[in-house]
Parts: C-alpha cells; structure tokens; sequence
C-alpha cells in the first residue's frame, strides 16, 4: 500500500498485508519468539508514535496472545486514541488483569471518571492497582469524598493508597480532615510529609506548616524549599533567612525562594545580591528579579536584566509588557510584544489591556482582530480582557462576537467570564442581554451579583436593583461594601430617600459593613436630589472621618441643582482646595454664576482656570454604527454626513419646539445673544450622536450613546422629546449612569 494508511481502515478483516510485514506462517516450536519479536516491534513503532505500523505488524500475526493485544491497548492510549483502544479492548478474546487495568487508567487519564467506574465495577477481579488507579481518578478531579469511599473498601492498601487520599483531602484544601489521616499512621514516606506541610504553606498556615517540618524524621530539598517559600511569600524575612542558612542542601529554587522574599520587603539591592551569588539560574530566577523591579518602578534595571536574560521565556517578555503598559508606555509595550519570538494567551491579554487602559481603544480592538486571526486561542483571562474593552468602548458588536466566541469555548456558565459578561452588556446599554447572562452563572459569586446590582442601579432601575439584593441575601451571600454602594446608589438614581437612608443606617448592624466615604458620597447625593441639604451638611459634621472630594462634589451637585449659591460656593471652595487642577468643579461653578447671570464671575472663574494652567476638558459623544465608532464633539463639522445630520437636527428642533421644548439658554457660560446661545445648544455632542443614530440604525432596534462628560440637562430635555417624537429607544451613557429615554420620559425620573 502507498500514501498514508487509515487506522481504522487497517483494523478491517479484509485488509491485506503486503512486504515486509507479510509473515509466513510460523511452526509451533517457533511461535513464542515469534510473537515476542513482534510484540518488540509493535512497542518500537509505537513509541515513536507510528500506530499505523504498529497495527500492520500486529494484524500480521498469525497467532495473538494477551501480551500483544496489551502492548497495542497500551501504544493507543499513549498517542491518545483512545477509541482504537476501547475498541480492540472490547474485540480481545481473552482479557487478563493487565488489560483491564489498562483500560481503567486510560479512563482515568482521560477525566472519564463515570465511564472508569462503570468499568472498575465490571471487573471479573481487582488488585490494588485497580483500586489505587480509581482513587487517583477521584484525586485528581478534586473528589475527596468518592476518593475516600473507594480507600475505605479498599482490601488492601499500599503507600500509594495512603498518598493518593491524603493528596486528595491536600488538594480539596480540607486540611483538617488531611491531619486527621496523617496522624492515624506514623510510617508516611518523606513525600507525604511534603504534601501536607506544601497545603498547609499554600493556605498560610505557617504555624502548622512549621510544627510539621520540625517532626520531620528526615528532610529532602523540597522540605526545606516550601518552608523558604512559605515564609518569603508571607513576608517573614527573618525566618526565611534563617533556614536558607539552615539548610544544609540548595538548588535553584532554594535561591530563587530567597531572592523572593527579599523582593517581597522591598529589598531590591539585597534581592540582587542573592542572585548574583547563585551558582546557577534559571527563568524563574530571572522573572522573579525583574518582577521586583518592576514592582517598585525601577524600569531601567528590569530592562538591562531582561537584556541580559541569555534565554527569556515566554513568561519573561510578559512581565515587560505587562510593566510598560502599567507605566503608559504603550509603545515600547509594543516594540517588546512586534520581538517576542512567539506570543501566547497572556502576551495578548497585555497588550490589548495596555491598550484599553491607556484609552488606546481602537488599537484595543485591532489587536484583538489581529489576535483571532493570528489563531491564537482565547482562554479566560483573555476573554475577560477583551469584554473589558469592549465594555470601556462601549463596542457592542464586537462584544457580542466575543460572546459568541465564549459559547463556543464553554465559558459562558462560569464565573469569571460570566461576570465579565454581565459588566460588559451592562456598560454597553443592554440590561436584559446582561440579565439573561447573569441568570446562566451557575455557581454565582459576590461580584456575578454586585455587578448585577449596580448594572440596574446605574441605568435607573433602583427597585430592581434592590431586587436582586433581596434576592442576594435569600441566597445566603453575605453582602460587602460594593453590594451596598450599589444599593445606596439605586436608592439615590430613583429618589428612593426613606429607603437608603433606611439601608445606611441598618448596614452595619445587619450585614456587619461599616460604612466609608463611599457609602456617605451615595447618602449626601441621596439626600442632596431630594432637597435635604441641611441633613446632607450634618451628615457631613459627624462623619467618622474627613470628608473627601466625592463627598464635596456631591454636595456641589445637590446645591446647584437646587439653586444654593451659598452652598455650592461653598462646596466648590473645598474642593479647589483639594483639587486645585479639577477642570470639572471650575466648569460647574463657571454654570453656576452663568444661570445667575453673574458674568464677572464667570470672567473670574476663567481666568483662575487660566492661572492654574487648568482646561476644560472637552466633552465627546461615540456610537457605534456596523462595528465602526463615530465620535463627535460640540459642533462638529468633520464628520462625513455632518450636512444630513445637521438636515435632520434642524427638523427635529421644529418638532420639538411643538411639542413644547424650550431650549435651556441659562446653560450656556458665555456672554451672548439669546440666539446664539440655542444655536451653541443645538449642537451638542450626544444630540449630533442621537441624530446619526436615527439615520443610520435600522427602525425596531435601540439607539445607544455614549457621552464622556455627564449630560447636560438641556441635551436631557431634547431626548426626551426626541424620543417620542421618532418613537425609538434611546439609551445614553453618560460618566455617572445610564439614561433610557422611551416616549418622552426617561428611567431616570429626572433624579439624574
């Protein structure tokens, strides 16, 4: 036969063997080394992974015993076909205990583990390698109490037994329940010893991973390599310091162990002379250095040392672009990642989060494109980066493309993803594709419900998001302090006063959170919108502690829009004071004096601005239109459509101006004519977005709008008009919520 050979073609009976595998037929006195020589010869081809030759030597066999059939059983399972080896499995003629333990293990090592059962229960007779392979099965897929049945039917055990349930109740972290074993027999070999002392280190248990190693009968280099370990990632420099001296062996990770723990308390210099004093190094030794460095800031000796690396992992050139994207340095995040001999999953996420993180979103997003079509795969902490960027851009097909890529991985219905789900779809406007995701989560943690929580209370519906915290403490998890920032917030977005107030007082008693600056800023804002400042400013008197800028911009915000001059002035005094470069509070009080027409004010305002070196940042709305961002400033005039955009606004004006829409004129910070102030209104940024939405986003389907400053209450007047007028859904976000303007009222109530 030419050309390549198909495996389950040559288990077919009709196939015939041509030269040189074509055997005669041997005579009696000649069979045994005739099948040994071919058994040899199905072992070598199978080693080197040929299993096509393997099968035509063992179909050329004229006589097959137990020990053939068992090296083919064996070849199969090593280069992972596992069916071919079920299958001559099932056809052998005569199974003996290796066969049956073969297959068990296979099972086994294949995660099959009710497959392996229903086979192990099967067996005509078991030894202990039988049991001892069950027990593992159940040992490595973290099934400490299955694992612990089959010891205890077990009729005879051996150190591997013992080993495999103690790794078990290690594994689980059930380490009370691992002493207990431990302590019921006093021969354990030095490995098991190491195996309860390495879970009492990684659970921080210290004391009684120190207790452990002082009984130790005898110690090898991992013995005192966890103990080292232990205390360097736990702090305790002394302590390490002392059994590195102790210890009478030292390998590589002996010496890495140390250079950690000196990283660990910021001794860089001592860190860098116990690496250069190493006999010998290796990439860890290296990372472990350049990440201390990177940790306290010093780039320039991280760069030289990963310069010097003779041969940097892949792991290596992941810290330095995780580093520089940290620092803001994108690019030379980039140069390192263009070098990189080849990227993983991680190299990705970095990359594409340095980034996002650096408001780089389009480059965000064409890395992530680049990344699908360079085939890499994309693991969890990956999807979580890139629904990350989606959510901050708010791009929400590309969003959805993700999503669908995560369905098809199988990470949907966990938590990490599935949060990263949920927080993306509700940044991104879609509260019931967020809902739906979140209902999926099937084991839910405290974030899959705070993100949850607060994706209902930012978009303006508290008394769901209060929902779901009931529906949180009926499922027994305990709330902390985001659960009650989301609470206190949906309270605040939907003038719920009784309601937070009644929660901020009761929060500490009830789920035992403590409230902090965060918790006050929601409660001044709360009573703030509701008109109470005088109870806002007492809460302020008798806080536990200084208050900060939220709180004061809180106030700032409750006083202007209930006209406080006094108090705003107030506010916004404090605020300068701890802020003085807070181009947002300049702007606020800029609004207040305008609405008061007080327009020496106003000059004055401008020109401390201008003495401080401070700007006005300047506001932008974003849509996304076909997986495109178009983004729009005040007035735009560079956009391709600007003349039908404009066309479209000025018709909307007229309609809304029937249906009684007066434009806010006190609004605008300059000095002018009536007129020209509705024509500087007209033009806003999210009005230009809401307008190229209209046109461009089919009928039936929502338009949403993302604003980078807060909305202002004038362009908050016209959607809602605008809304009713074309009979669509328009969801903005802006930097504090979510608005749904539907039929001229928007989810906000105009708590906003």
């Amino acid at each position: 036969m030419r050309g390549k050979f198909n495996l389950r073609q040559l288990h077919s009976s009709n196939f015939q063997l041509q030269r040189p595998y074509n055997f005669p037929k041997p005579h009696l006195k000649e069979k045994d080394s005739h099948i040994v020589k071919c058994t040899k010869a199905i072992s070598t081809h199978m080693r080197n992974g040929h299993c096509d030759l393997a099968l035509r030597v063992f179909n050329s066999m004229p006589i097959r015993n137990s020990v053939s059939y068992n090296a083919m059983i064996s070849g199969y399972l090593r280069n992972a076909e596992f069916s071919l080896a079920r299958n001559l499995f099932d056809r052998m003629p005569h199974k003996d205990l290796f066969s049956w333990n073969l297959m068990l293990t296979g099972y086994v090592r294949n995660r099959r583990l009710r497959d392996a059962r229903v086979l192990f229960d099967s067996m005509p007779e078991k030894d202990v390698v039988s049991w001892n392979a069950m027990l593992s099965g159940y040992v490595r897929s973290g099934h400490a109490d299955e694992a612990r049945e089959v010891f205890d039917e077990m009729p005879h055990k051996n150190s591997i037994s013992w080993n495999g349930l103690l790794a078990a109740y290690v594994r689980s972290g059930r380490l009370q329940e691992a002493s207990n074993l431990f302590e019921s027999k006093s021969d354990w070999e030095l490995i098991s010893w190491n195996c309860l002392m390495g879970g009492y280190v990684r659970r921080n248990m210290l004391g009684e991973a120190r207790l452990l190693f002082d009984r130790m009968p005898i110690r090898d280099v991992v013995s005192w390599n966890t103990m080292i370990s232990g205390y360097a990632q736990d702090g305790d420099l002394s302590q390490a310091r002392r059994l590195f001296a102790e210890s009478p062996v030292r390998d590589v990770f002996t010496w890495t162990a140390m250079v950690y723990a000196y990283v660990q308390n910021g001794m860089l210099d001592e860190a860098r002379t116990v690496f250069d004093e190493m006999p010998q190094r290796i990439e860890m030794s290296y990372n472990t250095m350049i990440a201390g460095y990177v940790q306290y800031k010093r780039m320039d000796m991280a760069r030289k040392l990963f310069e010097a690396m003779p041969f940097p992992n892949i792991g290596s050139w992941n810290i330095m672009i995780s580093c520089y994207c940290q620092e803001g340095d994108v690019a030379q995040a980039r140069d390192l990642f263009d070098g990189m001999p080849e990227h993983d999953s991680v190299s990705w996420a970095a990359i594409i989060a340095g980034y996002a993180q650096n408001g780089h979103y389009e480059e965000a997003m064409n890395m992530l494109v680049e990344m699908k079509r360079d085939g890499e795969g994309l693991n969890r902490s990956t999807f979580c980066c890139a629904l990350s960027t989606c959510a901050d851009i708010a791009a929400l097909e590309l969003g959805k493309q993700v999503h669908g890529q995560v369905v098809k991985t199988g990470y949907e219905n966990g938590c990490l993803v599935g949060n990263a789900l949920v927080g993306m779809y509700c940044k991104c406007g879609c509260i019931d594709e967020a809902y739906e995701v979140f209902q999926g989560i099937q084991h839910k943690d405290i974030v899959s419900w705070n993100t949850m929580l607060s994706g209902y209370a930012r978009h303006g519906f508290g008394r769901l998001a209060l929902t779901v915290f009931e529906w949180m403490i009926t499922a027994g998890v305990k709330p902390d302090e985001i659960t009650m920032v989301g609470v206190l917030s949906a309270c605040s977005h939907n003038g719920l006063t009784d309601r937070g107030t009644e929660y901020f007082h009761s929060m500490d008693k009830d789920y035992g959170v403590k409230p902090n600056s965060k918790h006050y800023t929601c409660m001044i804002d709360l009573l703030g919108r509701a008109g109470c400042l005088e109870e806002a400013q007492n809460l302020i008197r008798n806080m536990p502690f200084e208050p900060d800028v939220a709180i004061w911009e809180a106030l700032l915000g409750a006083s202007r829009i209930h006209g406080n001059m006094e108090l705003s002035e107030k506010a916004a005094e404090m605020v300068f004071k701890m802020e003085p470069n807070n181009s947002a509070t300049y702007v606020l009080l800029s609004n207040l004096y305008a609405a008061s027409k007080r327009w020496v004010d106003v000059s004055k305002i401008r020109l401390k601005m201008r003495e401080v070196g401070v700007h006005k940042t300047p506001g932008y709305s974003w849509v996304e239109i076909h997986n495109k961002i178009h983004t729009f400033t005040a007035g735009d005039c560079l956009h391709p459509e600007k003349r039908r955009i404009y066309a479209f606004l000025e018709e909307l004006d007229l309609k809304m101006k029937q249906e009684g829409y007066v434009p806010a004129t006190k609004l605008v910070l300059h000095n002018v004519e009536e007129e020209e102030k509705k024509h500087i209104l007209k033009y806003h940024s999210e009005k230009l977005a809401v307008a190229f939405g209209i046109l461009t986003i089919p009928a039936g389907r929502p338009i949403r709008v993302m604003k980078s400053l807060r909305i202002c209450e004038d362009c908050h007047n016209a959607i809602k008009h605008i809304s009713k007028i074309v009979g669509r859904l328009i969801i903005v976000r802006d930097s504090h919520r979510f608005h749904h303007f539907s039929e001229g009222n928007c989810s906000c109530g105009d708590f906003w």
